[in-house]
């Protein structure tokens, strides 16, 4: 046997080998096609319904959502006007108590200085006569006692003997 005819040989061989990997790829890729058909056949017997209900339900339940949406915007914007409402209110209430508290101090300031000026005027126009009239008093009692007791009496170590002055007549 000469080259040519082993040469010939492998190469039908390798073409023949060829042919047999290329007919294992097509069986195997036929298998597969229909495992893939039957995948796909059950996918929309049982995956396609369920998403034709979920876009039934959406399509259902968009326009409640959009409702639902509205209402909650609507009372957003209600609170946040009652907020700013109760907000305005407190400081309104705060605003008030901060004067009236003010005012009230002003009013004891004014009522603690007129009292003190009033117990000077009542210390300068009331007590100090009444001790000054006290004291003339007492003067004048001592004189007249000691004008009718004998005028100057003298005991016997030579001394006068005086009366002595009661301190209950004293006003303080």
């Amino acid at each position: 046997m000469d080259k040519l005819t082993v040469f010939i040989m492998l190469t039908g061989l390798a073409v023949l080998l060829q042919a047999c990997v290329l007919a294992a790829m097509y069986f195997t890729m036929r298998k597969s096609g229909e495992r893939m058909e039957a995948l796909a056949a059950e996918v929309k017997t049982k995956v396609l319904p369920t998403v034709e209900q979920a876009q039934a339900m959406l399509t259902e339940i968009r326009p409640k959502l959009e409702i639902i949406a509205g209402n909650l915007e609507e009372t957003t914007t209600a609170v946040r006007g009652q907020v700013l409402r109760g907000d305005a209110a407190v400081n309104d209430v705060v605003d008030r108590a901060r004067l009236q508290v003010i005012r009230a101090d002003e009013l004891l300031s004014r009522t603690l200085d007129r009292v003190e000026q009033t117990s000077d005027m009542v210390h300068k126009t009331v007590i100090s006569p009444v001790r000054q009239l006290s004291g003339l008093m007492q003067g004048i009692t001592v004189g007249l006692e000691f004008l009718f007791s004998g005028r100057g009496r003298r005991n016997g170590g030579g001394r006068e003997q005086r009366r002595p002055v009661p301190q209950d007549e004293m006003f303080i």
